[in-house]
């Protein structure tokens, strides 16, 4: 099935027009801070230090615009929780401090719409619960030790698994045996979110400059096809771009995940398919998926296609390839048969920060001055704004709950040199797409294959 649209950044942007493109940087500045990448990270550590402190003078340096990476194309989850593994961060905290952790994610729902609601940012936000459905006997197990886990970790109180009946009464996916309801998380439209923030940085007097091609950072120092910026601090909030900066190419790999979206669906359709709380909605899939139903009834469906490209290359303006688009067609007739006859509207891709461990990370060198954030591995609407807040106090020098957290400082070892990342990537997407397969069999149960695939790359 051929969209009608491929690629032009998303099609977030194809729905509420591509923004009129910023003055680029105009020679050498200064600044109290220079923050490299204009998406939600960059943003959010803007305004936040200019609540803080409305006298330091802020720059933002963007190579597109801003919103033009992962902010502006990812599937809209605010979800209030990290992609990460809990135990990952008890080697630089105890169980007390990965709990803190947990509570403050959880309150970055909030957070979002409280600034959202304050600076009259109309992103389509719509609080619902998340859903996470299992349609055989493997996925039930995840399931079953997903819930137990965030239940151990203090989501008590938000997270619970329902049964086939009541996950029918949500949705009417096909043999769905029952799902993981987590309560407190929203849906959103990225990009209305991403203008918004960047419309509310610049009313707090921050200047972006977009169309900059940041050459060289040190120091002090960013160096552009623009001119040179000196600054004291420097912020690099380029998540899966970051491997494009010159010397960071193995320090987060950068992920390829691809969306489709259908055209608007008539009522009768959506009679049939349910779906009335419009629920965020995943898989229990090894190679797992991620769908809205967005503000006009259309769905939108996530997933990863080709995963990787070889030597940290990145797509070229979201524009994903046949096979990739025909795999996302796959998951959405397989969901959602009521929707096959109807066109799919747009496909696009984009690239996610992914470090060595798959856990984020957020931090200021106090010897350079250069600060850090990202590594969501496909979880950053809520993440980067909690890296926004902890940016800002580590650049004021406060001593806060955010500067606690096990996530703070915390670094691991580069990406392996090509071709073995290239291979171990592929190889791990390879034996979770057969494990799934396996799974799929009558009276199959978990697949060894996934667990394989996961230790390869360090998932």
């Amino acid at each position: 099935m051929q969209p009608d649209r491929m690629g032009e950044v998303s099609f977030w942007y194809a729905d509420i027009g591509m923004p009129v493109r910023r003055p680029a940087l105009d020679g050498d500045a200064t600044a109290d801070v220079c923050i490299i990448g204009a998406g939600y990270t960059g943003l959010w550590a803007a305004w936040y230090l200019k609540q803080i402190n409305p006298g330091l003078q802020i720059l933002v340096i963007e190579k597109e615009f801003a919103g033009f990476g992962a902010s502006g194309r990812n599937g809209g989850w605010l979800t209030g929780g990290f992609a990460w593994t809990h135990e990952r961060y008890l080697k630089r905290s105890d169980e007390a401090g990965v709990r803190a952790m947990v509570r403050v994610m959880n309150g970055t729902v909030d957070e979002v719409i409280r600034v959202a609601a304050a600076e009259r940012i109309d992103a389509d936000i719509m609080r619902t619960d998340e859903l996470m459905v299992a349609v055989n006997a493997g996925q039930m197990a995840r399931l079953q030790a997903e819930v137990a886990h965030r239940r151990h970790w203090g989501e008590e109180d938000r997270v619970h698994a329902i049964g086939a009946a009541e996950t029918l009464e949500r949705v009417r996916i096909p043999g769905a045996l029952g799902a993981m309801v987590v309560q407190g998380v929203a849906r959103v439209q990225p990009a209305k979110l991403v203008r918004g923030l960047a419309e509310a940085v610049e009313r707090a007097g921050v200047r972006i400059c977009e169309g900059t091609t940041v050459t060289s950072l040190s120091k002090g120092r960013v160096e552009t096809d623009r001119g040179v910026v000196r600054a004291p601090v420097i912020l690099r909030c380029t998540e899966g771009f970051t491997a494009s900066l010159p010397g960071l190419k193995r320090e987060w790999l950068p992920l390829n995940s691809a969306q489709i979206v259908t055209e608007p669906l008539p009522a009768e359709i959506w009679a049939k398919i349910g779906w009335p709380g419009h629920e965020i909605l995943g898989d229990f899939a090894n190679a797992y998926c991620y769908c809205q139903r967005t503000r006009e009834g259309r769905i939108a469906v996530g997933a990863r296609g080709v995963p990787y490209l070889y030597g940290s290359s990145l797509d070229s303006n979201g524009a994903p390839d046949g096979e990739t688009v025909q795999r996302l067609a796959a998951i959405l007739h397989r969901h959602f048969p009521a929707a096959k006859p109807f066109r799919i509207a747009h496909a696009w891709c984009g690239v996610l920060g992914v470090p060595r461990d798959w856990c984020a990370t957020v931090g200021l060198d106090p010897a350079t001055g250069i600060g850090w954030a990202g590594g969501y591995v496909g979880v950053g609407v809520s993440t980067s704004n909690l890296a926004g807040r902890t940016l800002a106090d580590l650049v004021l020098g406060r001593q806060t709950e955010l500067t606690g957290l096990p996530w703070v400082g915390k670094q691991v070892r580069s990406w392996e040199r090509e071709p073995l990342r290239w291979l171990g990537v592929r190889g791990m997407y390879a034996l979770l797409n057969a494990a799934d397969q396996r799974e799929a069999r009558p009276g199959a149960g978990a697949s060894r294959l996934a667990d394989l695939g996961n230790w390869i790359t360090g998932r």
